[in-house]
């Protein structure tokens, strides 16, 4: 899948932009605060629907606008599909997000903020892990958002006390829907692992072994009685701290570099580029699930690598199919399309 061109009106700082990116690499080049990573955000809301930055629609429309709206033309096998996202203040003052994309669609966003997913809490890979399982598994993300209305149920009645006898038609439902999750988790986890064992390694340039695995306190368990009787077993500490102590809401991430914690003891270089290599070994699990490559949006992917690191990752990203890369410098790459981003608007370099 390929984006033909964007449109934009009153998107962050783009007042009026119809931009017409290449087919594979584009990179966008400018000073700070220009509108780099604003682009990169449009695209991701006109894909998605939603921003991979901010939950507040509010944020998007330029400042003082009341209404926002962002199309595109998507170029598939099957045709041209054109999209439309309109951003609008309500009467209330909330902010909707109407319009269709395509259900074939699909992004995967590189920027600071993945750091998190090596040097950050627990939620932060898992945060992770949802998303590209969301990206493989359409079903993923409406069990992750039922399974989390069931544990606040569930948490309602234990802070309540005296509700113990009302649990378990909620131990019953967290159990069927919390295994749903732990197995597309594992699935992703597995899908991601062979895929990072080659993209490490090629990003770095050695042959460091990198290895990714869940980690539940279910440990191999595949059935929902499993996680009934864990439920069970810690009854007494959650009466006690009021706060349901076992699920896929408590799981986490291993991610080790040659044998050790990467997370603990890997290098701010190490970390940056694992988080790097973690998003791209994601293109080829979602490119097979969804039927066409995912769009790559990559906020300053170079910047803190040495110049062999920054050529093999420029090397591996020239193989996907469409990726748009910024960088606040001027980056010479063979058969890439340059841009210069200034005030919110957009040239070729």
């Amino acid at each position: 899948m390929q984006i033909g061109c964007l449109g934009l009106r009153d998107f962050r700082n783009y007042h009026a932009l119809s931009y017409h990116p290449a087919g594979r690499l584009n990179v966008l080049s400018g000073r700070n605060a220009q509108g780099k990573t604003n682009l990169l955000e449009a695209v991701g809301v006109l894909l998605t629907g939603r921003s991979f930055r901010t939950s507040r629609l509010g944020e998007l429309p330029a400042w003082g606008a009341q209404a926002a709206l962002l199309t595109g033309d998507l170029i598939h096998t099957e045709g041209t599909r054109t999209v439309r996202r309109a951003l609008r203040r309500l009467e209330d003052g909330t902010w909707q997000c109407a319009g269709d994309g395509a259900p074939w669609a699909r992004v995967i966003v590189f920027g600071w903020q993945d750091l998190a997913i090596l040097n950050g809490v627990p939620a932060a890979r898992r945060n992770f892990i949802d998303g590209f399982a969301g990206r493989l598994y359409p079903g993923h993300v409406p069990a992750l958002l039922r399974y989390r209305q069931i544990v606040a149920r569930r948490n309602r009645l234990l802070q309540a006390r005296t509700m113990e006898n009302r649990l378990a038609p909620w131990d019953e439902q967290l159990a069927t829907t919390g295994m749903e999750l732990i197995d597309r988790r594992r699935r992703a986890v597995a899908a991601l692992q062979t895929e990072l064992a080659r993209v490490y390694p090629a990003l770095a340039g050695g042959r460091q072994k990198v290895e990714v695995a869940y980690r539940t306190a279910l440990g191999e368990a595949t059935e929902p009685a499993a996680l009934l009787e864990a439920l069970e077993r810690r009854r007494a500490d959650e009466l006690r701290r009021r706060i349901t102590l076992v699920g896929p809401h408590r799981d986490d991430l291993a991610i080790e570099l040659d044998g050790v914690d990467a997370r603990a003891f890997g290098s701010r270089g190490q970390q940056r580029l694992l988080a790097l290599a973690l998003r791209l070994a994601e293109v080829l699990p979602v490119t097979e699930a969804a039927g066409t490559a995912p769009v790559l949006l990559l906020d300053d992917a170079l910047s803190e690598l040495d110049p062999l690191v920054r050529d093999n990752v420029v090397r591996e990203i020239q193989a996907a199919e469409q990726v748009f890369l910024t960088s606040p410098d001027d980056v010479l790459v063979s058969g890439a399309a340059r841009w210069i981003v200034e005030s919110g608007g957009i040239a070729a370099a």
